[in-house]
């Protein structure tokens, strides 16, 4: 087994704090971080069904091009790679909509988290806070990492919400807008 490595002094007022440590240790953390696999789980089933039809389509579109006139082939194969296209575009869109739903509800803890930094920064009395993940070592002693995990345990344990919509956050502003008055007759 490897020596422990030596730490340092405690340095009164500096404090470290694990922002990743926090996120995955609370229980809110654990509670977001399941239910964004289930969502992900939810858009792999529906991905994969859509795939496999086209994966069909196309096997049998290739079974079929020896017995299908030319021109009715090639009108079934321009068919077949725009659906292609818009299931690339959909497997695109479902994984933006997985990181943005990621980035808000990590930004919903963030937000829970810091009143409670805040709060312990003031009663160590920390001159600076340093974020563990830029540091190659520090004393645990002025860790104050599971001490914010406490505080947030006990103030927030899940959260709900379900995967952000992209599709429809963007359609919602194009509904909004006023449509277009009419063309002003020309006068001769």
């Amino acid at each position: 087994a490897a020596p422990a490595a030596q730490t340092g002094p405690v340095i009164p007022g500096v404090c470290i704090y694990n922002s990743q440590a926090a996120l995955t240790n609370s229980a809110v953390g654990q509670s977001v971080i399941a239910r964004l696999k289930q969502l992900a789980t939810t858009v792999e089933s529906e991905l994969k069904g859509e795939a496999t039809a086209l994966d069909n389509e196309a096997k049998a579109l290739d079974a079929a091009r020896s017995t299908t006139p030319q021109d009715q082939w090639e009108q079934r194969a321009l068919a077949l790679r725009q659906k292609a296209q818009a299931f690339d575009r959909k497997r695109e869109l479902r994984a933006r909509e997985l990181q943005a739903t990621q980035a808000k509800q990590f930004d919903r803890v963030d937000t829970a988290i810091e009143p409670i930094l805040q709060q312990i920064y003031t009663e160590r009395n920390c001159s600076l806070l340093l974020e563990r993940a830029s540091l190659y070592g520090a004393n645990p002693a002025m860790d104050v990492t599971q001490l914010v995990v406490t505080r947030l345990n006990g103030k927030l344990t899940t959260l709900t919400f379900e995967r952000e919509r992209l599709d429809q956050q963007a359609a919602a502003p194009a509904a909004a807008r006023p449509a277009a008055p009419a063309a002003a007759p020309v006068k001769k």
